[in-house]
């Protein structure tokens, strides 16, 4: 005896959820052009990148190198190229003891730029200018800087004698101990300094960002945000110096041993906040605020030869990893029309929707966060075909239960899918939860399989309510599947019901 069919309330709209993906598809397109992205990034792994070896030496003699020193280099470093968004990068130490090396491999070719920034000791320091004057050119050595009062006859000679057009004077070692009276040029080579010991160091800065002056006076600076001890100790040196005169009160910000810019202080700052001026390209600017967010490496290093490597797993592993992809594709797409028959075209259709977004989302993500697709990438990607394929098995199945008990094929694709849907989001949900743990507790290669596997579930989730659940609203209004054609997948045969009297039929 079948089941009299019963009212079930239409939910969504499949007109309009339709035209939402379809905006969605223009939007990520037209990003991607406005973006120029062309092609997606691929990975150390599939295109080879550049590689460099920093050799740890001490910056000072509180520095010693340790193999706790190396790893703690080695966490920063990673945090400071990830947070430049280079994605997929390899941050290792390599040898045993203290001969320990770290070896920085970023992919493609603008690995340069990233390990001249990321090999950078970044000892931020904030000291009193005790003596200042445009520094000596190198053909001119007659004048000697005027001796600087309550500063030592060393320190008064160093001052003299320092030649800051000299390339080596502003390299800027970082080898200066914070207690010390130093003397050091400016990072142009312009002016030279006595500077009294740093009062204000870089571990006491909780935040920092760039920004720009609208007004276009300064151009780019980085702002600094002190916790509390570098709120009292910045407060405490800004009061003290307004009280002097020239050039005693000014207070230079010292970074690797270099000053990048010595204000005046006309006024005392007890916000705790500081702002770094120096003439900045915007690339500058976010790149110091990025350094000194995570803090100074408690080592310095001696850079190695930069080297273009080659690809480590090279192409056929790439080929081998998409044949695999589309051979899985290939069954799945199979199985589906097999089974559902012309129902397994939604199947299609909604796999190659899929298939379009996380391209456009790749190239979208490779220019705005640095994406690389990996072989660990393409591997989340092919497993995220089976989390998706059960989706609209989930979906498909229980329509043919409704209907098995004997309402129509309108009023079981709404009861249906009410109570499809509560699996489908448990199931992905649970599978977006592991692949975000699985993000943030891995390192390396595992990420990438991590992120592509929780971005492809995200995509299915999205396609299955903005597609998957309109299209067969669509087509169920059609006579060729409310009928139960037996090509259709609504047959009597296929959702294994006895004949009876009860049409599918709306």
């Amino acid at each position: 005896m079948s089941t009299p069919n019963k009212p079930v309330k239409t939910t969504g709209r499949p007109v309009r959820a339709l035209a939402i993906l379809a905006v969605l598809i223009v939007g990520l397109l037209a990003t991607a052009l406005i973006q120029g992205a062309t092609s997606v990034h691929l990975g150390l792994d599939l295109r080879g990148g550049t590689s460099v070896t920093l050799q740890p030496r001490a910056s000072n003699a509180s520095n010693k190198i340790t193999s706790e020193a190396i790893d703690q280099a080695v966490s920063i470093i990673r945090q400071r190229v990830n947070s430049l968004g280079v994605a997929e990068s390899d941050v290792t130490a390599q040898g045993s003891g203290t001969n320990r090396q770290i070896v920085i491999s970023v992919p493609g070719d603008s690995g340069r730029r990233v390990v001249d920034l990321v090999g950078q000791t970044a000892e931020l320091r904030f000291r009193q200018v005790l003596a200042e004057s445009s520094a000596l050119t190198a053909n001119d050595t007659s004048t000697a800087a005027t001796p600087a009062s309550g500063v030592s006859p060393v320190i008064n000679a160093k001052f003299a004698a320092l030649n800051c057009a000299n390339p080596a004077s502003r390299q800027g070692t970082g080898a200066d101990a914070p207690t010390d009276t130093i003397v050091a040029c400016s990072r142009s080579g312009a002016s030279k300094y006595i500077l009294g010991p740093a009062e204000v160091l870089g571990r006491q800065v909780s935040k920092a960002t760039a920004g720009i002056d609208q007004q276009g006076a300064s151009g780019w600076y980085v702002l600094l945000t002190f916790n509390g001890e570098g709120t009292t100790a910045f407060g405490n040196i800004t009061a003290r110096v307004t009280k002097l005169t020239s050039p005693q009160n000014q207070v230079a910000i010292v970074l690797d041993g270099l000053v990048v810019s010595a204000p005046v202080i006309r006024e005392a700052i007890p916000s705790g906040n500081a702002q770094i001026t120096g003439s900045f390209t915007q690339t500058e600017a976010q790149d110091l605020a990025n350094v000194l967010k995570y803090g100074a490496l408690p080592l310095a290093f001696d850079r190695g030869e930069v080297q273009q490597v080659s690809p480590t797993l090279g192409s056929d592993q790439l080929h081998a990893g998409l044949l695999a992809g589309a051979l899985g594709l290939f069954l799945v797409l199979i199985f589906s029309l097999l089974y559902y028959r012309a129902l397994g075209l939604v199947t299609v259709g909604s796999l190659a929707i899929a298939g379009t977004i996380l391209y456009l989302l790749f190239l979208v993500l490779g220019k705005s966060i640095g994406f690389t697709l990996t072989l660990a990438g393409i591997a989340g990607a092919i497993v995220s075909i089976g989390i998706t394929a059960d989706s609209f098995i989930v979906f498909f199945e229980r329509i043919r239960d409704e209907a098995r008990e004997g309402r129509s094929l309108r009023s079981a694709v709404e009861s249906g899918w009410a109570r499809a849907r509560h699996t489908i989001i448990v199931a992905d949900t649970v599978s977006i939860l592991a692949a975000v743990l699985l993000y943030f507790f891995a390192v390396g290669g595992v990420r990438g399989f991590a992120f592509t596997l929780g971005l492809t579930t995200f995509i299915d989730l999205l396609i299955v309510f903005i597609f998957t659940k309109p299209i067969v609203t669509v087509i169920a209004k059609w006579n060729f599947f409310a009928s139960g054609h037996p090509l259709s997948g609504f047959s009597e045969k296929s959702i294994g019901r006895k004949h009876t009297s009860t049409p599918l039929e709306a």
